[in-house]
């Protein structure tokens, strides 16, 4: 596996149209591995667009191949200094063990299942969440299974935050698609590191495709 960051100009068009269409991020990032690159590994390419407190902007793709990102830095990257960075993912995810608590970052797409009716159909569909708290009873409800827990208490409301929500809305072989985003920011403790590796990897939640399900872990400051 492989963790890789790129920074993103966005002083430049091909960076405007890629960070504003997640069609087109998403039809990049496939083209960074030759065809077939995933037919004899597993797991898929995971990607997503952060964007900081001092105005960057940077790309990152899990991946079980390397990427060559070489033609995303010829549309939307920077001409000098280190282009992208990519890292071997295992040893890291090797190393995560039971109770070890890390700062976490995930930008997803929480839904529920609801009836809805139409002149179209009348069937149950995936429906976004679009309270900060039914957003955050999303991720909760998921913890157990993807390998972790958010602490409770007093402390939970520190450890769980939504920084930022969003919604997309494109046009997809003719019909309307949208995407409820939230990014989500906190304190997590593993509880299985099989099942938090598998969601490191593999992704949590829904549009994948469209930069959701990638979870990064960082060390927590010291005291």
């Amino acid at each position: 596996m492989f963790l890789s960051k790129m920074p993103l100009n966005r002083r430049r068009r091909g960076a405007v149209k890629l960070i504003s269409s997640p069609q087109a991020m998403h039809a990049a990032v496939q083209s960074c591995f030759p065809p077939g690159s995933f037919d004899e590994s597993e797991g898929r390419a995971l990607w997503r667009v952060d964007e900081t407190e001092r105005d960057s902007i940077a790309l990152y793709v899990v991946s079980p191949v390397e990427p060559d990102l070489s033609h995303i830095v010829e549309q939307a990257g920077w001409q000098t200094g280190q282009m992208w960075k990519s890292a071997e993912y295992g040893g890291f995810l090797s190393s995560l063990e039971s109770g070890q608590r890390w700062g976490f970052r995930l930008r997803a797409n929480p839904v529920h299942s609801a009836y809805k009716q139409d002149k179209a159909w009348a069937d149950t569909k995936p429906v976004a969440h679009v309270t900060v708290k039914h957003q955050q009873n999303w991720l909760l409800d998921r913890a157990t299974k993807a390998g972790f827990s958010i602490p409770d208490g007093p402390q939970q409301e520190a450890a769980l935050q939504v920084v930022d929500r969003s919604t997309l809305r494109f046009n997809k072989g003719g019909h309307a698609v949208t995407i409820g985003i939230a990014t989500f920011e906190g304190v997590l403790q593993i509880e299985d590191p099989d099942l938090l590796r598998a969601t490191l990897t593999n992704g949590l939640g829904r549009a994948k495709a469209y930069g959701c399900g990638l979870m990064t872990l960082a060390p927590l400051a010291r005291a």
